[in-house]
């Protein structure tokens, strides 16, 4: 007799019918079972409990093929998920479909000094219009600095008083009623992008190079997080000829201080330029093909492209991907990209994508909504 569990969308059938669905892919029960490999009562479960959950909704009849007509199956529409996206002055909101497909964004200032129940507080401002005007299924959280998921906390943050040791997911679950996903905004750009570009298979890694530097690692299709959740961190990676300029890590000559966007503004002031106060305003200067913010930012992609050389080639991946403010720079990319390419292995290259994430400044939202729907409760009847 069927006995109902509780099981997260993490359950792989589970998790491949929402994708399957939500991607056009597979309409029906038939479908489905077609496209996963496995038995029509496998499905069939899966299926109903995601529509008791209200997470699929039937809509009306399919095409027959010599039997009866097959019930089409569709994402629901009555239901979102929201996300933010943390940084140090400001919170990008999200609202998605129950296919993690954002449906619109808005950002609003924030302090994170303040403290963490202050700036959830601000955020919460706007989850609170948007949950009076749909039904929420679970939640989103990227923080800007080491995150623990299973507490949802943040871990050794700089520049957040406060913060470390608060648990943020379990502050907005019990506010809200509803799981709350948190992961840092690094890892969730890497799974935004790589879920729209490969689905739930392949492996990439996805840099988010701005005013600092971070990247997520993603292994089939999931995010590595390594054995202390510092899996991707090449911020700190040493660099030959890169000087003795001190690091917020404490040693000298790391990736940050030669690479990132605050590096950049740091070496046009000290080369004169008092005007620049901000990595757009070295970024706008090198489109104008100024000669010194035109080689900074080349020569930041060259750094970049030889921190990444060696993990390419110890890793494989099918492609990286380049998101944050330096990822508007073609100059910036194709830095990286060469050096890439003469520093690794043909074999390591041979299929490799190096380009600017598709996501853009959304992607860190579309990774937590990815998060948030894999951590949502169904009840799954297994027999």
């Amino acid at each position: 007799m069927p006995n109902p569990a509780d099981t997260a969308v993490d359950d792989p059938h589970t998790r491949r019918i929402l994708d399957l669905v939500a991607r056009g892919e597979a309409r029906s029960r038939t479908e489905l079972a077609a496209a996963l490999g496995v038995a029509a009562s496998t499905v069939g479960l899966r299926v109903q409990s995601l529509l008791d959950a209200g997470v699929l909704r039937e809509a009306g009849d399919g095409t027959s093929r010599g039997g009866r007509r097959p019930r089409v199956l569709q994402i629901s529409a009555d239901g979102v998920v929201l996300t933010a996206d943390l940084g140090g002055g400001h919170a990008r909101i999200g609202r998605h479909s129950l296919s993690g497909a954002l449906l619109d964004s808005r950002s609003i200032t924030v302090d994170v000094t303040e403290g963490p129940e202050a700036t959830l507080d601000r955020i919460g401002e706007v989850f609170d219009r948007l949950a009076s005007e749909s039904r929420v299924h679970a939640m989103g959280i990227s923080l800007p600095g080491p995150v623990d998921i299973a507490t949802g906390t943040v871990d050794q943050p700089s520049r957040m008083p406060g913060w470390p040791g608060f648990r943020v997911g379990t502050h907005l679950a019990t506010r809200y009623g509803v799981p709350v996903a948190v992961d840092n905004d690094a890892n969730l750009a890497a799974l935004g992008e790589h879920r729209e570009r490969f689905g739930h298979t392949g492996h990439s890694i996805t840099v988010k190079a701005g005013t600092a530097i971070g990247s997520g690692i993603i292994v089939d299709g999931h995010v590595h997080r390594g054995a202390t959740a510092a899996a991707g961190d090449i911020t700190h990676t040493r660099i030959d000829g890169s000087g003795d300029i001190p690091c917020s890590c404490g040693n000298t000559g790391c990736l940050e201080t030669v690479a990132s966007g605050a590096s950049l503004v740091r070496q046009m002031r000290e080369r004169g330029n008092e005007v620049v106060r901000t990595t757009t305003d070295v970024l706008s200067l090198a489109r104008d093909a100024d000669p010194l913010a035109t080689t900074l930012v080349r020569t930041a992609g060259t750094h970049l492209g030889q921190a990444l050389s060696g993990v390419v080639n110890f890793f494989n991946p099918h492609a990286v991907f380049l998101t944050g403010s330096m990822s508007a720079s073609e100059p910036f990319i194709a830095a990286v990209r060469s050096r890439v390419y003469e520093a690794c292995h043909p074999l390591a290259t041979q299929r490799l994508r190096i380009e600017a994430a598709t996501t853009g400044a959304d992607a860190i939202l579309h990774g937590a909504a990815r998060l948030a729907l894999e951590g949502m409760e169904i009840p799954v009847t297994t027999a």
